[in-house]
């Protein structure tokens, strides 16, 4: 019996690692695909869908063993939701800026629509800085787990939108949000609260009315270049953001979490409100390579997993106070990790 499998986007592959009757093994697929971005369907554990650089979307109905062809081909896709309030109800974000949904799942993608309204919001002054175009996309889309009207979507690098009518209308960038937006989550069960990491601002933002306005929390936060962000699926004040320095010492105008070997991050704990504490307790220190994905395990209070960019993954059971490292290495998580 499968215990937990995770997935990770390495760069060049799609690793996947499984731990059957307390033995892990880890594979490598998907080789021939350039993947950008995972999204596990979170009421059903067995689909995960894969957005690619130019191959549009990937399904897998096996927990990422075989993938097929899920619809919008020939599109980059760098971002994806899956509801966990309307069944089979896929969300996928673009280079350039777009922002499609599936209402169908089952049929295999015949039915991606774009969602227009969102296009009369986008800005020619858009921008990524690490893009050798320069072009924008969405880098996240954060749906809320108990109101599919209210969706909040993270541009790289440009701002952070928002619609609370289902798509109809949205509204610009968000008072205090990071507009260079790098991950953004809502809670898991609290409508109430959303995060943000990015590379803007201080590095790490928080809303407390459903992304309405956002608080830009600095004590404590001495790196500023923030990647992932988390928060515990019981305490929605208890949340966590990996940050590194703004650039590397190597490489000129370069940021330091890009550059394996000198990232010099940390992973920071803010609770209720509290100044950011730096977590320890058997973590290197400082991270040399950077920790691009976070997770939190909602039948799991406490637990807090970090996928580093050379593959390893590290796990704490006490809300970061302790870790220890996981006995497999995915040979590089650059940008999404997933636990099913």
């Amino acid at each position: 019996m499968i215990i937990k499998t995770f997935l990770a986007t390495t760069g060049n592959s799609l690793a996947r690692a499984s731990n059957v009757n307390g033995q892990w093994s880890v594979e490598f697929l998907l080789a021939d695909q350039d993947v950008r971005c995972l999204a596990a369907d979170p009421l059903n554990p067995n689909v995960v869908y894969a957005g690619t650089q130019g191959n549009g979307v990937l399904r897998s109905t096996d927990r990422g063993h075989t993938w097929g062809s899920a619809g919008l081909a020939g599109r980059v896709v760098k971002s994806l939701a899956v509801s966990k309030v309307e069944p089979g109800v896929v969300y996928a974000g673009t280079k350039p800026p777009a922002l499609f949904v599936l209402r169908e799942a089952h049929d295999g993608g015949a039915n991606w629509n774009e969602i227009e309204p969102f296009r009369r919001i986008c800005s020619w002054w858009w921008r990524s800085p690490t893009e050798s175009d320069l072009g924008a996309y969405i880098q996240g889309i954060a749906l809320s787990p108990t109101d599919p009207k209210v969706i909040v979507v993270g541009i790289e690098a440009g701002a952070v939108v928002r619609t609370e009518d289902g798509s109809q209308t949205w509204e610009g960038h968000r008072p205090g949000a990071l507009r260079d937006c790098h991950s953004i989550t809502f809670h898991a069960t609290n409508s109430d609260w959303v995060y943000e990491a990015g590379g803007t601002g201080v590095g790490a933002a928080f809303s407390r009315d459903a992304g309405k306005t956002w608080r830009q929390p600095r004590e404590g936060l001495d790196r500023h270049y923030g990647w992932a962000c988390a928060a515990d699926p019981a305490r929605p004040e208890v949340w966590y953001v990996s940050a590194s320095p703004m650039f590397a010492r190597s490489q000129f105008f370069v940021p330091a979490a890009h550059v394996d070997g000198e990232a010099s991050a940390y992973i920071f704990r803010s609770a209720g409100g509290a100044p950011w504490q730096k977590l320890s307790g058997g973590l290197p220190q400082p991270l040399n390579y950077m920790a691009y994905a976070l997770l939190t395990d909602p039948a799991a209070p406490g637990h807090l997993y970090a996928g580093l960019s050379n593959g390893d993954v590290w796990h704490s059971t006490n809300h970061g106070d302790t870790w220890a490292q996981l006995p497999f290495n995915l040979k590089g998580i650059h940008r999404t990790l997933l636990m099913l």
